[in-house]
C-alpha cells in the first residue's frame, strides 16, 4: 500500500493504481483506520485478479506475469515478478499453482478490513478512538495525543475540553504496557497546565501514579509519572495525598535511578513535598540525605540545583542538620564553594550553610575544621551581590543565638558586614543592615559596629530606597538602645536631621524605628535640645494619627520622652497633637494604650495642657479605663491622678477632695459636684450662661488683671473697695491725718463703655477683697510659731469673714442663700468671687480656709460632704509625754463656732478632732469618729469632750460638747461604732 499526502484541506490516499480522495479539516493527526470506501476498492481489485483467466494465453506468450496485492499485514504477494522461460508445460503448472494461491488470498481478503494509514486534523476523532477495544489503536491514539499536547498549552486546553483526561485515566492502569506507557506520557506532559492539574486532583490520580513507580516498570513510565507528580505536588492537598499514600519512599528510591530525567523529576517532586513540615520529618526518617548528596556530584546542573534547594529546605530542622554533618555534607558544600566551576551553585550552597550556622554544635564543628574561616574568606573576596546578600541573611538568622554571636565576634564578622554597606546593591545594604541589627545583641559587637559603622549608617539614611531606610534605621535603633556612647555618635555624625526626615517615610517600619532612635537620643540633654529645635512635637503629630500600632506606640512613647520640657508641651498643644494623643487612649492594643497613658501623665504636668486634655475628654476615657480590670494599668491611674492634680476645679467637682498637696491658685472655681457622665464646663462657658437660681459658682482670683488701670478717686461708695484699709486706723497717726478723705481704689477698664461687651472676651473678675484677706493672714497668722496656733487663728479669721459663728439651733435662721442671690443679681452672673461672700455656710468657709492656708503654707485638705457640708483636714505634729516628736496626723477641722454666755465670742473657733485613725464614714456628710482622742476603754476623763443629755428636739439625745469651752461639736453629734472606718 502506497500513501500520497498533500498538505491542506484535501488528503489523497492511493491504493495500487487507483486514487481515493478524502476531505478533512483540523490539525495534522496520523492514525490507521478501516474505511468503507477502501473495502469496496479492495473488492474491485479482487475481481480484476479473477479476470486473469481470460488472458492466460497472452501472458504465457509474453512469458511474464506481474501480480500485485495489498491484502493485509504481509500476507499478500510482495511485488515479485515471476518470469517463466521454461517449456509450456512447466509454465502451465506454475501458473496453475499461482492461480490457486491467488484465489485463496482473494477469498481471505474479502472477509477482512485492510488497516490503512490516514491523516486526521480533528483531535476529537482521536479522543473518540481512546474507547477502542484494540490495544494497537489505543497505543497509537495516546502517542498521537502526546505529540499534539507537546506543541503548546493551547492544545492541552483543547484536549481538556474534549474530555481526553477521563479516558486517559482509565488507560494508566491498562494491562498493555505500551498503552499504559503512552497514557502516562500524556498525563506527564499535560500536568503543567493549572486547569489540568485541578481535574487530575478531582480524578485522584496520585495513587495510580504512585503504583507505577515500582522497580519493574519501564523507565519511561517512571519519568512521566514522576513528572506528573512533580507538577501536582505544588498544591497542598496533593502533598498530603502523596504522603498518606506512601509516595515518599518510591520517590527517594528513584533518586538513584540511572535515568537523569527520572532523577530530576523525583528530586523536584521531593522539593515541593518538603515544603510541608510533616514531609520534612518523613524524608529524614527515610534517610534522604545520602542520595541528595550523591546528586550533588551529577553532571547535570539542574539536578544539582534541585538537590541543593531541597537540602536548603530540610536543613531548617536541627535533626536534619545533624544528619548532614554526620554524612560529611558540610565538607561537600564547602568544596562546592571552593570550586569556581560551580559558581552557579554558590548561592544555593550558601543558603544551606546558612541554615547550618543556626545550630551551635554544627557551627562549632565548622569552626574546628576551619570551615568558618574558609567561608568568611570566600565571602570577603566575592563580588556577586546575590552571594553577599545570602551570606548576610545567613548571619542574620544565626546571630539570634548568643553563643553563635560570640563565635561570629571571635571571627570578626563585623568587618565583613561593614564592608557590605559600601556595596552598590540596595539588597546587599538591606541584608547587611539587618545582620548588624542582629549582631547588636552582643555588647562587644555593638561597640565595634557603633564605633565604625554609625557614620556609614547615617549616610545611608539619605537613600532613595525606602527598604534601605527601614533596614538602616532599624540597625541604628538597636545600636543606640541602652548605649549612650552610640547615641552620642549618631548626634556627632549629624544624624538628627536625616532621622527627622525619615519621619515622613512611606514605610511604617522606618517611621517607628526613626522615632525610637530619636527617643534614645533624647536621654541626653544636648541631643534632646537639638531635636526639639527641629520641631519634634510637630513631626510626631502624623505618627500619632497612624493606623499602625507600632508607630502609634512609639510616637506616644516619644511624646512622653520629650514632654518633660514645658516648651515641648506648649508646642504639642499648639500644633494640635493632644487630640490624636487622646484618641490613642481608645486603642485596643495594650502597648499603645499604656504609652498613651504615660504621655498624658507627662503632658498633664502642665496646667494649661492638663486643662486642654480634660477638655478633649481624656479624663472620661481614663476613668472608663480604670473601671476595667483588664485595661487598667499603673500608667492609666497615674495619668488620671496627674490630670486631676493639675486641673483642681475638675478634680474637686469629680472627686470631692483636694489633698494638702493640691494648692489652690488663681482661677480655681467650685461649681459643685458633677453628675456621672455630665460635662464639666469651663469658667468661660459658665460665664455665658444666663442668671439662674441654681447654686452659685465660687471663684478664686487674687491676681490683678493686666488690662485694667488702678486709679485713686475720692468717693464715699466705690463699687469695689478695700474694706480692710478703711476700717483699720494705725496707731500713732494724728487727728489731721484721720480727717483726710479716705482713698479708695477704683478699677476702670481701658476700653470705653460704649464697646459692645458681647463681642469682647470674657475676663475673670478680680477679687480685691481676697487679696486683702491674703495680706492680712500673711501679716497676722503666718508669724505664729506652731501650726496648731496658725490653724486656730486662721479658723477664727475665716469665721469672722463669713458671718461669725452660728448656733446649731439657729442654722435655719442663718439666711446665707438670700445674700448669695443678692450678690449674683448685683454681678449679673452666676460666678461669685469668694471675697464677695459675707455670710457663708460650710462649703464657703472650708474653701476660703483652704485658699488662705495654701497661701501661708499650712498643709490643708478640702473634703466635700453631702447637703452643702464641707470640712478641712490639717496635719499636726504632736509631742509625746517623753518629748518625742510623733509623726503628723490628719485632724478634721470644723469652722463654725458658737458664742459663750456673756455675749463674748468664744476664742477657740476651730475644734481639732484628734485621733483621726478612729474616723469612719457615717453617711451624714460630717466626719465621724468611733471614739474621742484620749479615750481608754470607756474612760473619757482624759479627753476634751463632755457628754450631756439634749431634749431640745423633743427626743432625748446625747450631746457632745467641748470640755474647755463648752462649745458643741457639731461635726459628730454622736460617736459611731468602734469597728467602722470611713
Amino acid at each position: 500500500m502506497a500513501k500520497s499526502r498533500t498538505w491542506g484541506k484535501n488528503i489523497r490516499y492511493r491504493l495500487g493504481d487507483d486514487q481515493l480522495e478524502s476531505s478533512f479539516t483540523g490539525r495534522n493527526l496520523m492514525i490507521l483506520v478501516d474505511m468503507h470506501q477502501q473495502c469496496e476498492l479492495g473488492t474491485k481489485k479482487a475481481n480484476k485478479i479473477l479476470s486473469i483467466r481470460q488472458s492466460v494465453a497472452s501472458n504465457l506468450r509474453e512469458g511474464t506475469l506481474v501480480f500485485r496485492s495489498s491484502i493485509g499485514k504481509g500476507k499478500g504477494i510482495k511485488n515479485n515478478k515471476d518470469i517463466c522461460s521454461a517449456s509450456e508445460d512447466s509454465m502451465r503448472g506454475a501458473l496453475f499453482h499461482n492461480l490457486t494461491r491467488c484465489l485463496q488470498l482473494v477469498t481471505a481478503s474479502m472477509k477482512l478490513f485492510d488497516p490503512l494509514l490516514i491523516e486526521s486534523k480533528t483531535p476529537a476523532t482521536v479522543v473518540l478512538m481512546l474507547s477502542s477495544p484494540e490495544n494497537e489503536v489505543l497505543a497509537k491514539a495516546c502517542d498521537a495525543l502526546y505529540k499534539y499536547a507537546s506543541k503548546g498549552d493551547e492544545n492541552k486546553v483543547t484536549l481538556l475540553g474534549l474530555g481526553a483526561l477521563e479516558h486517559l485515566y482509565k488507560l494508566i492502569s491498562h494491562e498493555d504496557p505500551l498503552v499504559r506507557r503512552n497514557a502516562i506520557m500524556v498525563f506527564g506532559i499535560m500536568a503543567s497546565n493549572n486547569d489540568v492539574k485541578k481535574l487530575l486532583r478531582e480524578l485522584d490520580v496520585t495513587n495510580s501514579l504512585i503504583s507505577q513507580l515500582v522497580p519493574e516498570e519501564d523507565v519511561v513510565i517512571h519519568e512521566f509519572a514522576t513528572l506528573c507528580l512533580a507538577h501536582m505536588a505544588v498544591e497542598y492537598t496533593t502533598k498530603v495525598k502523596i504522603f498518606e499514600q506512601g509516595g515518599l519512599e518510591p520517590l527517594i528510591r528513584l533518586l538513584s535511578s540511572p535515568d537523569p530525567d527520572v532523577k530530576k523529576n523525583s528530586v523536584e517532586c521531593i522539593y515541593h513535598l518538603v515544603q510541608d513540615f510533616q514531609n520534612r520529618a518523613a524524608v529524614r526518617e527515610l534517610n534522604v540525605i545520602p542520595p541528595l548528596l550523591q546528586l550533588l556530584e551529577s553532571v547535570y546542573p539542574r539536578i544539582q540545583l534541585l538537590a541543593l534547594q531541597t537540602l536548603e529546605v530540610i536543613s531548617k530542622d536541627r535533626e536534619t542538620r545533624i544528619l548532614l554533618g554526620e554524612n560529611k555534607g558540610l565538607d561537600c558544600l564547602l568544596k562546592i564553594l571552593e570550586n569556581d566551576e560551580f559558581s552557579d551553585l554558590h548561592i544555593e550552597t550558601l543558603a544551606v550553610l546558612g541554615n547550618c550556622l543556626e545550630d551551635v554544635d554544627t557551627l562549632q564543628q565548622i569552626q574546628l575544621t576551619g570551615g568558618l574561616k574558609k567561608l568568611l574568606s570566600f565571602l570577603e573576596v566575592s563580588t556577586v551581590p546575590d552571594i553577599q546578600k545570602n551570606a548576610a541573611k545567613a548571619i542574620t538568622k544565626a546571630a539570634y543565638d548568643s553563643e553563635i554571636r560570640k563565635i561570629f565576634h571571635w571571627e570578626e564578622v563585623e568587618k565583613f558586614l561593614l564592608s557590605l554597606l559600601d556595596s552598590n546593591s540596595d539588597e546587599v545594604k538591606v541584608a547587611a543592615s539587618q545582620a548588624i541589627s542582629a549582631m547588636c545583641e552582643n555588647l562587644d559587637s555593638k561597640c565595634v559596629l557603633g564605633l565604625q559603622g554609625i557614620p556609614q549608617l547615617v549616610h545611608l539614611l539619605s537613600s532613595n530606597n525606602e527598604e534601605v531606610k527601614e533596614a538602616v534605621v532599624t540597625a541604628l535603633t538597636n545600636l543606640t538602645t541602652a548605649s549612650p556612647r552610640n547615641a552620642s555618635a549618631v548626634a556627632e555624625a549629624e544624624g538628627i536631621k536625616p532621622l527627622m526626615n525619615t519621619l515622613n517615610a512611606q514605610r511604617d517600619g522606618a517611621i517607628s524605628n526613626a522615632i525610637a532612635v530619636l527617643t534614645n537620643l533624647s536621654l541626653q540633654e544636648p541631643s534632646r535640645v537639638r531635636i526639639q529645635s527641629h520641631g519634634i512635637m510637630g513631626a510626631l503629630v502624623g505618627p500619632l494619627r497612624s493606623t499602625n500600632s507600632q508607630v502609634q506606640s512609639r510616637a506616644a512613647f516619644a511624646v512622653a520622652a520629650f514632654g518633660c520640657d514645658a516648651d515641648a508641651r506648649t508646642e504639642l498643644r499648639n500644633v494640635g497633637g493632644l487630640g490624636p494623643l487622646v484618641e490613642l487612649l481608645h486603642s485596643k492594643n495594650e502597648e499603645v494604650r499604656r504609652n498613651a497613658c504615660w504621655a498624658v501623665m507627662v503632658c498633664g504636668s502642665d496646667e494649661l495642657t492638663a486643662i486642654e486634655l480634660c477638655r478633649l475628654g481624656a479624663l472620661d476615657i481614663l476613668e472608663e479605663i480604670n473601671l476595667s480590670r483588664k485595661r487598667k494599668n499603673k500608667f492609666s491611674e497615674a495619668a488620671l491622678e496627674k490630670l486631676l492634680d493639675n486641673n483642681l476645679p475638675q478634680k474637686y467637682s469629680r472627686m470631692g477632695y483636694l489633698s494638702s498637696s493640691n494648692i489652690i491658685t488663681n482661677g480655681f472655681y467650685d461649681c459643685g459636684q458633677i453628675k456621672h457622665g455630665g460635662k464639666f464646663l469651663s469658667l468661660e462657658e459658665l460665664s455665658k450662661q444666663e442668671l439662674t437660681d441654681r447654686r452659685a459658682i465660687i471663684f478664686v482670683n487674687a491676681k490683678p488683671q493686666e488690662n485694667v488701670v488702678v486709679e485713686k478717686v475720692q468717693d464715699v461708695s466705690p463699687p469695689v473697695s478695700r474694706k480692710g484699709s478703711r476700717e483699720k486706723i494705725r496707731k500713732g497717726k494724728g487727728k489731721k491725718e484721720e480727717e483726710k478723705p479716705k482713698e479708695v481704689i477704683q478699677v476702670t477698664p481701658t476700653v470705653q463703655e460704649e464697646i459692645n461687651l458681647e463681642n469682647s472676651l470674657w475676663v475673670p473678675p478680680v477679687d480685691l477683697t481676697l487679696m486683702d484677706y491674703i495680706n492680712d493672714v500673711s501679716k497676722t497668722i503666718l508669724p505664729l510659731t506652731t501650726t496648731r496656733e496658725q490653724v486656730v487663728a486662721l479658723a477664727q479669721f475665716v469665721a469672722d469673714k463669713m458671718g461669725g459663728t452660728v448656733e446649731r439651733e439657729q442654722l435655719h435662721n442663718f439666711c446665707w442663700e438670700l445674700d448669695m442671690s443678692a450678690i449674683e443679681f448685683e454681678l449679673k452672673s452666676n460666678i461669685v468671687p469668694i471675697g464677695k461672700i459675707k455670710r457663708g455656710t460650710f462649703y464657703h468657709r472650708a474653701l476660703l480656709f483652704k485658699v488662705l492656708a495654701d497661701r501661708i503654707g499650712i498643709g490643708c485638705s478640702l473634703v466635700r460632704g453631702k447637703y452643702n457640708r464641707a470640712w478641712n483636714e490639717v496635719k499636726l505634729v504632736e509631742y509625746s509625754p517623753k518629748g518625742l516628736l510623733l509623726p503628723p496626723q490628719d485632724s478634721p477641722l470644723d469652722i463654725r463656732m458658737k458664742k459663750k454666755s456673756g455675749n463674748k465670742m468664744q476664742d477657740v473657733l476651730a475644734e481639732l478632732r484628734e485621733g483621726s485613725e478612729k474616723k469612719y464614714n457615717s453617711g451624714t456628710g460630717w466626719p465621724s469618729f468611733s471614739e474621742a482622742y484620749g479615750t481608754c476603754g470607756r474612760d473619757e476623763s482624759n479627753t476634751n469632750i463632755v457628754r450631756r443629755p439634749d431634749n431640745s428636739l423633743g427626743s432625748t439625745r446625747t450631746e457632745v460638747v467641748c470640755k474647755q469651752k463648752s462649745g458643741r461639736l457639731d461635726i459628730a453629734l454622736q460617736l459611731g461604732p468602734a469597728c467602722t472606718r470611713g
